[in-house]
């Protein structure tokens, strides 16, 4: 038979367990009622992106999981599901791209980064926001794109097989997203080789964590490629150092600086 003395200190202790749940529940229910956090807004209401952003993530390395290698760090990847649905004979390509990456990616060759690479390229790009529109500069290779945000569809002609793309957005609540087609296959989604052909469908959510962080994911569709849609997510951060702007990135003119040497007085 238990002791007095246990028996009491049981029943303190149950006696505890109702105040705790009423607690947690208090705490829970004051979190759920707690104001949003204040992030920039236009004079319309709508969440204000601009200002210029840079993903910390290891994303346009290798999108997948991986170890370390000479050409890139490890990282945990930012696909949901860990791994990109390939279809096998795409699985093959993408081998291939991998074995020739020090050669063949089109960002050695300074061409645009394309969507949605662009935006997890480790590199500062410059968002511009109006009512009608968002404007994305990217530092790297002069890479220009127009979010269109004033009720607009799609070109009629889907043919064009652009870059970029072309892209059309709404707002759900507090998140922009961002239907994205008509690209030309000339990209890579990452470093690592991975591909789409030009029947890729990217549809981007954009949405403020707080007023100096976005999260961003895209969710791609290719069925040339991919066995399903799959999606990517990562974190913008704001870039507040001083007096920080985007410098001129051409990267496609250093082959010919010896004819127009820096003007440093060497």
């Amino acid at each position: 038979m238990a002791s007095p003395r246990l028996l009491a200190t049981a029943a303190a202790l149950l006696a505890l367990v109702p105040a705790a749940a009423v607690g947690q529940a208090a705490g829970a229910a004051a979190a759920a009622n707690a104001p949003a956090p204040a992030i920039p807004r236009l004079a319309s209401g709508k969440p204000d992106f601009s200002g210029i952003w840079e993903t910390l993530s290891e994303a346009d390395y290798d999108l997948e999981p991986h170890a370390g290698r000479r050409d890139a760090p490890p990282s945990p990847g930012v696909v949901e599901g860990r791994a990109i649905p390939y279809l096998p004979g795409a699985l093959a390509r993408k081998q291939a791209n991998f074995a020739a990456r020090a050669k063949e990616d089109p960002r050695l060759k300074c061409w645009v980064l394309g969507v949605p690479r662009g935006v997890y390229y480790r590199a500062p790009f410059q968002i511009l926001q109006r009512d009608a529109d968002l404007t994305l500069i990217h530092q790297f290779g002069n890479q220009v794109r127009v979010i269109h945000t004033d009720g607009s569809l799609h070109p009629v002609d889907q043919h064009q097989e652009l870059f970029l793309g072309d892209s059309r957005a709404k707002w759900e609540g507090d998140t922009l997203v961002v239907d994205v087609t008509d690209f030309n296959e000339e990209t890579w989604l990452d470093r690592a080789g991975n591909y789409h052909s030009e029947a890729l469908h990217v549809v981007e959510r954009w949405s403020f964590v707080d007023k100096d962080t976005i999260a961003y994911s895209a969710t791609l569709e290719d069925p040339k490629v991919f066995s399903k849609p799959w999606t990517v997510n990562v974190l913008l951060h704001r870039r507040r150092d001083r007096d920080f702007q985007l410098i001129e990135d051409y990267c496609y003119t250093l082959e010919y600086e010896q004819f127009y040497p820096h003007k440093d007085g060497k």
